[in-house]
């Protein structure tokens, strides 16, 4: 017997390793599901961002672009989409941004407590020449020379999104620069999170 086909998934080939594609509103292509940002419409016709894509409810996905996402404000996007009239937070942009930073720090956390990150120039520089680095996290806000640095040109995933002072306060520290994860789902997790707020965080225009 037939069944009903998931009105959020694309047919995909069977070859793609990372998942099944969402359609994105605003620009009609396929995207990786981890790149990409699912909202649904909660009670009283509010949008919420569903960080997680674990919420009940048709999924209404969007590229994780600055561009996109504002575009998807400006034009009301969600309300055709979902046919109904949709309340958006007063600053839809700046809420995804902040729930995409707080899991990254939440995974962060979970992370050290688990004894799979270490944080501080010379510990972390350990881990990462003794090939223990699935993913190098760093300050935002540190200095690019540094950071640059710290790396020695090695081939390992890195990500710059929260600042010194966030990382600090993730590692009880007044900031921290450099972190270092090890490899495995967290670093995957931690990675994908921090790609996505990357994403909205930057505004993409022509020339650049």
């Amino acid at each position: 017997m037939a069944t009903q086909a998931d009105p959020d998934t694309l047919d995909l080939p069977e070859a793609d390793e990372r998942g099944p594609l969402r359609r994105c509103l605003v620009t009609r292509e396929p995207v990786p599901r981890e790149q990409a940002l699912r909202f649904v419409v909660g009670p009283g016709n509010r949008l919420v961002f569903d960080a997680s894509a674990t919420l009940p409810g048709r999924g209404l996905w969007l590229s994780a672009r600055a561009d996109v996402l504002n575009q998807a404000v400006r034009r009301g996007v969600f309300a055709r989409a979902a046919r109904a009239q949709v309340v958006l937070a007063p600053d839809l942009p700046g809420e995804v941004r902040a729930v995409l930073a707080r899991r990254v720090a939440e995974l962060l956390g979970l992370a050290r407590r688990g004894g799979g990150a270490i944080s501080g120039f010379e510990k972390a520089r350990e881990w990462l020449q003794s090939g223990r680095a699935g993913l190098v996290v760093q300050a935002s806000d540190g200095s690019p020379e540094e950071r640059a640095r710290f790396l020695g040109g090695r081939d390992v995933p890195a990500v710059a999104v929260l600042d010194a002072a966030t990382l600090g306060k993730v590692f009880g520290r007044d900031h921290i620069v450099h972190v270092v994860i090890a490899p495995g789902r967290l670093a995957r997790m931690i990675e994908i999170e921090a790609r996505r707020l990357q994403g909205v965080a930057v505004e993409v225009t022509s020339g650049q």
